[in-house]
């Protein structure tokens, strides 16, 4: 099966992956049989599917920190395969950002410090932009109180968000989150859930979620279920279609505040 559209119109697509382990032994095993997945620019997409289905594995293929065995990947139109490994490392950092159920922040920095990172890492020294940018992120995600906060002292839902504001220092086009709620209680979730929204909705990241929660993939766009390795459903969430749509008739089309 092919997805619709053209590489070069979507922020992602894969094309027959497949992903294998001990290639050429006794115990050789495929654990992807064949994805086929097209994301558009702004896009809000769950991923879903039971604990060792592949889930794991093909977010690393698709955030380029491991390559399928077969089958392949554009992200913004560039074919990865084609690319050498300094090419995908650069690809990866300025297209694509990720949130994880841990945080990863240091300890050691402020909450302005931590989403300075990816840009510190590309431009080798700190500067005046890099602040302003790492400030505005941290606003947008309603932290500009503590941005000053070592992230130590601020709560586990705070963290995530200082988390989703580094993962968009670079700007992406393209946000991978694995389960960025899974450490969280039900409130701070979905603090953290209508954060991820807002940034979709206002400035056009394509967003693909990996989730559990079956709470939280009910309120995006459209729902991927991943089982034993390979798509077995892909569809529009038609309630969110329709909430969206009564939104926009109620609002005359204006766009909620991020």
């Amino acid at each position: 099966m092919s997805v619709a559209g053209t590489p070069a119109s979507e922020t992602l697509r894969l094309d027959g992956v497949r992903k294998s382990y001990g290639l050429g032994t006794p115990v050789e095993a495929e654990v992807l049989h064949g994805i086929d997945i097209g994301l558009k620019a702004g896009e809000f997409a769950a991923l879903i599917g039971p604990s060792g289905g592949g889930k794991s594995t093909l977010l690393n293929i698709i955030g380029l920190l491991d390559q399928p065995t077969r089958g392949k990947v554009w992200i913004q139109g560039i074919e990865t395969d084609k690319l050498g490994d300094a090419e995908r490392t650069r690809l990866r950092g300025r297209t694509i950002g990720f949130v994880f159920q841990y945080h990863y922040l240091l300890p050691a920095f402020t909450a302005l410090e931590n989403v300075m990172m990816p840009i510190l890492a590309v431009r080798g020294h700190p500067d005046g932009e890099m602040r302003e940018r790492a400030a505005l992120l941290l606003d947008q995600v309603g932290l500009t109180p503590w941005k000053d906060h070592k992230t130590n002292d601020i709560s586990g839902g705070q963290q995530q968000r200082v988390a989703v504001a580094r993962s968009l220092a670079m700007n992406p086009a393209l946000v991978l989150a694995d389960e960025p709620t899974g450490n969280l209680d039900t409130n701070s979730a979905d603090g953290v859930f209508d954060v991820l929204r807002a940034v979709n909705e206002s400035s056009g990241t394509t967003f693909l979620i990996v989730t559990h929660d079956p709470r939280l993939a009910q309120r995006c766009d459209r729902i991927i279920e991943l089982v034993d390795g390979r798509i077995v459903a892909d569809r529009p969430n038609r309630d969110v279609v329709r909430r969206s749509g009564a939104a926009f008739s109620e609002s005359a089309g204006a766009r909620p505040p991020s």
